[in-house]
């Protein structure tokens, strides 16, 4: 069997941003191969800790991969401030005899250098063009996670475990490793606390990461991080705002230009503008064409959390811009081809422990080591829909006995989609809605 439909059959997907499955990514032929290790998002600890625990896994999953896409070069992008994970990784490659194919390139500590148009013109030079992506110039980008994974279906195991971190305001910090479909609130219980009335969770980092609105789901290929904070601290009042009343605030907007100057695809040389979107809202502007720079929005947030002076929310205008664009079947239709770097950019990168500090997270910005715990579920609740594309397709009925690691959903016909497969032992109980449920032996 080939290591693309390996890949394929084990039902990969990115393992920390949307999902995409990536039997597609490596379906493609490219120049480049780039592994993000960077992990921008403030507390998160995945990533670095696999690349340090797991290092010859991932740099052989990785250059597998790199084969496969017929890259001449393979990029470790890693944060300069691992000095001990550089340094681990390094020698492994020139144990494995893999220098000539596999670098390690190291990165300033900024945020977000983890954004995948970000980190091809870190580690390539080259830009990704408007509302594209890394292939159209020659790149294929994975994370840490997702080569781990890639090594571990070489030696034909799906993926059935995430490894999450915990973080915030919280007794203990940790990284663990669980069964997809695991209850949150058993993951978020490690951290020492069992009541949270009083605490909110941010599904993901800091930055990126939304509110979530109940802690009764459950753990997917995509989960990365929970930051548990209290209700009362400002980054969770600001994230919880509706739309409506981030509207209403937004009004008070100075035209500083603020957030544009900051804006990461902005300095990249797109036509982000995001202190433009605040006058469309304001003023209830109808040019459509300047509209649907809104499309190019990143979703960093760092306009909303760090570069606005006054706390508006600019990448809320964006967002209520681009929905109503959706709703009209109004697309973006890009017009330059060629991008350029603006010249300010190196002196407008925005380091990981400024941003953590005007987060209110300076005090929490602390290890979260990965740890032996072994949670159990006893019933885990498997999403069919964990992955960019449509819903895998039961192959199991209720009351089926399943093995961990066996098939329990197809991709649909024809459709972008990721297989998925059963993370405990146990009789399938549920396969309607959502999920397919698995109560343990």
């Amino acid at each position: 069997m080939s290591l693309l439909d390996l890949v394929k059959e084990a039902g990969i997907v990115g393992a920390g941003g949307a999902g995409f499955p990536t039997h597609v990514k490596l379906a493609a032929k490219a120049e480049y191969i780039l592994l993000n290790g960077a992990e921008c998002e403030p507390l998160l600890r995945v990533d670095q800790q696999l690349m340090e625990l797991f290092p010859g896994e991932i740099i052989k999953g990785f250059e597998a991969a790199g084969k496969l896409v017929g890259a001449s070069k393979a990029l470790i992008g890693i944060k300069r401030k691992h000095k001990e994970v550089v340094s681990i990784l390094k020698a492994k490659i020139n144990a494995l005899q893999l220098g000539d194919f596999v670098e390690v390139k190291e990165l300033e500590d900024f945020y977000p250098a983890g954004d995948e148009q970000i980190l091809v013109y870190e580690l390539t030079g080259r830009i990704v063009p408007e509302a594209g992506i890394p292939i159209q110039v020659g790149c294929v980008v994975i994370n840490s996670e997702t080569a781990l994974n890639i090594y571990n279906a070489m030696m034909k195991e799906p993926v059935t475990e995430k490894y999450i971190t915990v973080a915030g305001d919280i007794p203990k910090r940790l990284t663990v490793k669980v069964p997809v479909g695991t209850p949150i609130i058993d993951v978020l219980k490690l951290s020492g606390i069992d009541n949270f009335e009083g605490y909110a969770v941010i599904d993901g980092g800091p930055m990126m990461g939304p509110v979530l609105s109940s802690l009764n789901g459950f753990v997917t290929k995509k989960t990365k991080g929970l930051v548990i904070l209290k209700k009362q601290h400002n980054l969770i009042r600001r994230k919880s705002i509706s739309m409506e009343q981030a509207m209403r605030v937004n009004k008070s907007c100075e035209q500083c230009r603020m957030c544009t100057d900051m804006c990461p695809r902005y300095l990249l040389g797109h036509n982000m503008q995001p202190h433009k979107m605040m006058r469309v809202t304001n003023y209830a502007l109808e040019d459509v064409e300047d509209q649907k720079s809104a499309y190019l929005c990143s979703q960093c947030n760092l306009c909303e959390l760090f570069s606005c002076p006054i706390g508006i929310y600019p990448r809320n205008a964006n967002q209520s811009i681009k929905q109503k664009l959706v709703e009209k079947n109004i697309r973006y239709t890009m017009v330059q081809t060629t991008f350029t770097a603006r010249k300010n950019r190196k002196f407008r990168f925005v380091p990981s422990k400024r941003l953590t500090a005007r987060l209110g997270l300076y005090g929490y910005d602390k290890p979260a080591p990965l740890t032996d715990i072994t949670l159990k579920p006893e019933l885990v609740y498997i999403a069919k829909s964990q992955h960019v594309g449509a819903p895998a397709i039961p192959v199991v009925s209720v009351g089926d006995h399943v093995a961990v690691g066996q098939l329990i959903g197809r991709i649909p016909e024809n459709s972008l989609g990721a297989a998925i497969h059963a993370s405990i032992s146990g009789t399938v109980v549920e396969i309607e809605n959502a999920f397919i449920a698995i109560r343990r032996d």
